[in-house]
């Protein structure tokens, strides 16, 4: 029986959160008003931007359903906004500074349809300014004693090495599609963490009730990357501190903790803080330290520990 045009094409959700980057923000919504899936709608929520006006991004695209937070609420919580507004089968998290190819949708609703297993999957992320190189082609597990793993293929030339899709640990951030049916069950993304290792902790809660992650290969979108905080800024220095230690508390428990600890403040942050030393860059040294007092002074906080144990 052939399936109807809902069926073969339902609703996705594309969720996108601007701040104080309308420009970027609308490079991006010109970029899905070619693609050639029929069936989609644009949420962009503008989480609380003070130096920018949301309401050009509505007057040149109409259709977009934009959200006007009226705090900032950061990656995790912008994004959840958009998902409460999501009326699709299917929700999918864009960066703001992605642009996509114009098939890249259809992969990613084959996969879901093929394997309905899935938590959430991620495309091929390429690098906006070397479309040639990849960012992401799956992430490694993260090690309970570092809190480190890889990106595979980063900095990679794309010659065809990772076309194959494949279980992954984690899905990226800049891109993911998770469907509604799976927030259902697990939830939005902590609003704990604000930026930086929301979308970790997210796919191991998948994980704990059954679902697996994967990484689509021949669905490709290009990321500019840290457009919002830049490269070795403060603000990412000091949410990379924060919330390494959040995703610790929530996830890594017993003597593994203990050691991860130890590694974080004695190796980790200590190490980089004598190298940033040695640099003149105290201002990045105190975003380190910053991250770890602000764990200190949240340490009973219930909704940082609220992660069942592996």
């Amino acid at each position: 029986m052939a399936k109807t045009q809902a069926q073969q094409f339902p609703l996705i959700s594309i969720v996108t959160v601007n701040y104080n980057h309308s420009e970027t923000t609308m490079e991006l919504i010109e970029s899905l008003e070619k693609i050639s899936y029929p069936n989609i709608e644009i949420i962009v929520v503008d989480n609380a931007s003070p130096n920018d006006s949301p309401q050009k991004m509505k007057a040149k695209y109409p259709r977009i359903i934009l959200v006007e937070s009226v705090i900032n609420y950061g990656f995790a919580g912008g994004n959840n906004l958009g998902i409460m507004r999501a009326q699709g089968e299917f929700v999918l998290l864009l960066n703001n500074d992605v642009e996509v190819e114009v098939g890249f949708l259809e992969p990613l609703v084959k996969k879901f349809q093929e394997s309905p297993n899935l938590g959430a999957i991620s495309p091929k992320i390429r690098f906006f300014h070397n479309k040639n190189l990849i960012q992401y082609a799956g992430f490694t597990e993260i090690n309970k004693w570092t809190i480190r793993n890889k990106t595979i293929g980063q900095d990679e030339i794309d010659n065809g090495q990772f076309d194959f899709d494949k279980e992954t640990a984690y899905t990226h951030g800049a891109a993911m599609m998770v469907p509604m049916a799976v927030i259902q069950k697990v939830g939005m993304m902590s609003y704990e963490f604000f930026l930086y290792y929301e979308e970790a902790d997210w796919c191991i809660r998948m994980r704990k009730v059954g679902y697996t992650m994967a990484f689509v290969h021949n669905s490709i979108v290009y990321h500019k990357g840290s457009v919002t905080t830049g490269n070795n800024s403060i603000l990412k220095t000091y949410y990379l501190s924060r919330n390494r230690l959040v995703f610790m508390r929530r996830n890594i428990h017993g003597f593994a903790f203990a050691f991860a600890l130890i590694y974080q403040l004695l190796v980790a942050i200590g190490k980089n803080s004598i190298v940033l030393l040695l640099k003149g860059k105290t201002d990045l040294v105190k975003a380190y330290w910053d991250g770890v007092f602000w764990n200190l002074k949240n340490y009973s906080n219930p909704e940082i520990h609220n992660n069942p144990q592996l």
